[in-house]
């Protein structure tokens, strides 16, 4: 397991090994969108990885698509998450807060606000929303004007600017697992029929305008991008993934700190990509969805093949608190309760024992 434990610059970000934390929403957030004293110490417990990715904080109140999910929309947003950088960074680790905008994914009932979510379209995504009240269908979304537009880039701008002055490291735009900036690429979601519909180039240009705008705010070098070809999660066609993502790929600053592909079962088009991107690439690989969670074996594999420079996994760090001691050692790693992944309190959050107190309660 020696390629994961190598140091690696992901842009201005040096990390310390290859293990990235993936972005995973766990909802502990307050009802107005502020980081907790719990999420706080949550991500330091898992401070041994390289690299954390933060669960999706949204940019906006608009962008809001789960409740209690976080925000960095207003300096009390940002002040609350100057506790979860500091507890990363007190053990030596990196932190980038995924900036994710929604989209039509969501339900008023799900925040204060109540809003009505925007889209690029006024089309429904097919599924339902898991509400206090129960299942409930995604609502129509409005379908964006031109100045919601522009005030979503703007938006996303001065959340990135509001992650730096929170002690973030960087931020990562995410633009993919079905969610605003995915919904304007994929045909099924865009219909519109001014520069951000038809074409490719037109169904990229918002995604390529909140990359140019953040890079100029904080620089390329703390920016990462995360996308997702070929995978329909939250109803997402994509009719032209190939030449999608070559155009979208060829357009990417060459300082960006990284690129983030979640994997959908195509490694070809992985490995497509991957020869076309020559920065730093962080991979959370699915050559096959029978694979399972991601595992060192994975990720080891992934590396040897110079498919990527670091490897993002999830339901392990989730349930390993300590994953890259616990990987260092061979020790076994704790059973994961996905029952406690969204909402609640520290049970199956923060409860996780970390090797030390595992031997002490054996």
């Amino acid at each position: 397991m020696n390629t994961l434990f190598q140091p690696v610059n992901y842009g201005n970000i040096i990390s310390s090994n290859r293990f990235v934390m993936a972005p995973m929403s766990r909802n502990r957030a307050t009802i107005d969108g502020c980081a907790t004293a719990m999420m706080a110490t949550y991500y330091g417990q898992r401070a041994g990885a390289g690299l954390i990715i933060s669960e999706g904080i949204q940019p906006n109140y608009v962008g809001q698509g789960f409740m209690n999910s976080p925000g960095l929309h207003n300096s009390s947003q940002a002040q609350s998450w100057r506790q979860v950088t500091q507890a990363v960074h007190h053990k030596g680790g990196k932190i980038v807060a995924q900036l994710m905008h929604a989209g039509r994914i969501g339900h008023p009932s799900l925040y204060p606000s109540a809003h009505q979510s925007l889209a690029p379209s006024a089309i429904a995504a097919k599924g339902e929303a898991y509400t206090r009240s129960g299942l409930q269908a995604y609502p129509t979304p409005k379908a964006m004007t031109k100045q919601d537009i522009l005030e979503t880039i703007e938006d996303f701008t001065q959340s990135a600017k509001y992650a730096i002055e929170a002690g973030f490291d960087g931020v990562e735009i995410h633009a993919g697992n079905g969610f605003l900036l995915h919904q304007f690429m994929a045909t099924n979601c865009n219909i519109r029929h001014d520069e951000y519909g038809g074409s490719i180039d037109n169904r990229l240009r918002l995604t390529r305008e909140v990359i140019a705008a953040v890079c100029d705010a904080i620089g390329a070098a703390r920016v990462g991008v995360r996308i997702s070809p070929e995978n329909n999660y939250n109803d997402i066609v994509e009719t032209d993934s190939d030449k999608l993502y070559k155009a979208l790929v060829n357009s990417l600053p060459e300082q960006l700190a990284y690129l983030h592909i979640m994997e959908a079962a195509n490694r070809p088009q992985t490995e497509e990509i991957r020869a076309m991107w020559h920065g730093s690439l962080i991979l959370n690989p699915h050559k096959s969805w029978q694979d399972g969670p991601v595992s060192p074996t994975i990720a080891e594999q992934v590396l040897a093949a110079e498919l990527c420079n670091g490897v993002a996994f999830g339901a392990l760090f989730v349930a390993n608190p300590d994953l890259v001691e616990r990987v260092r050692v061979g020790a076994k790693f704790n059973e994961l309760d996905s029952s406690k992944f969204y909402g609640g309190d520290e049970d199956g959050y923060t409860s996780y024992p970390n090797l030390q107190q595992a031997t002490e309660c054996a």
